[in-house]
């Protein structure tokens, strides 16, 4: 095995308890099963394209499946770095990616937002021949295709087009019922249909936002030592 990757400590980058394969919901006949089992096994290093590239609108589970390979990485005690760009591309690249090709496993999150940064974009691309060229892995998490980006260096955009290409499936409203009621009973709790109804008809739609509003009901409920109802939520939510 690799070394440990002090970086995951000094950059001040975490990853959610919560992120994990097997909190990500999915539904009898989902099409995103197939991706979540060719992540699965990326984690484990056990997947035969060194490149992924998985995209999908906001809210569609891209960072919590970016930080799930890492969560099982880090469980089988594979060498990685989480590279959360929208936290990052304030710093100078050269540092922050300085001997990361050294590393089992390079994720990097919103690479969409590289469209406004050319230096990131060089650096980058640099990292990315030297992971290839070490056997190392990159998986990169964005909103848009490798086509779709707007990037001033063509040569990136070409490099992101050579891995395999995932696009993951937004949730529809009756998957996200569906989630919110699993990840209650999965926090210890049930949650009432006609609260998990109230809940996404009125609250931010994205599942991420959805998920937070759950946190913070369960918090407050267990403060509170009440019941989560719909005039409960209307408190503690403010909708």
């Amino acid at each position: 095995m690799k070394g440990c990757v002090p970086q995951q400590l000094t950059l001040g980058v975490s990853l959610r308890d919560d992120a994990t394969f097997d909190n990500f919901y999915l539904s009898p006949a989902d099409e995103n099963r197939q991706i979540v089992t060719a992540l699965r096994q990326f984690a484990g290093g056990e997947f035969p394209e060194q490149v992924l590239y998985l995209w999908g609108e906001e809210g569609s589970g891209v960072s919590h499946l970016l930080q799930s390979v890492c969560q099982q990485a880090e469980s089988l005690r594979r060498s990685f770095q989480y590279l959360p760009l929208a936290e990052l591309l304030s710093l100078d690249p050269a540092i922050i990616l300085e001997g990361l090709e050294q590393l089992e496993l390079v994720c990097f999150d919103d690479v969409h937002l590289l469209e406004a940064h050319p230096h990131w974009q060089t650096a980058i691309f640099h990292l990315y021949n030297r992971v290839r060229d070490a056997g190392a892995q990159l998986l990169l998490g964005s909103r848009k295709p490798p086509r779709g980006l707007e990037l001033q260096l063509a040569d990136l955009r070409s490099r992101l087009q050579w891995g395999l290409v995932f696009q993951l499936r937004a949730l529809d409203d009756g998957d996200k019922l569906a989630a919110l009621c699993e990840r209650s009973r999965r926090r210890g709790f049930d949650l009432p249909e006609e609260v998990a109804q109230y809940i996404l008809h009125r609250a931010p739609r994205d599942s991420r936002a959805l998920f937070a509003c759950l946190e913070k009901l369960d918090r407050a409920s267990l403060m509170a030592k009440r019941k989560i109802t719909i005039p409960f939520v209307k408190q503690v939510l403010n909708i």
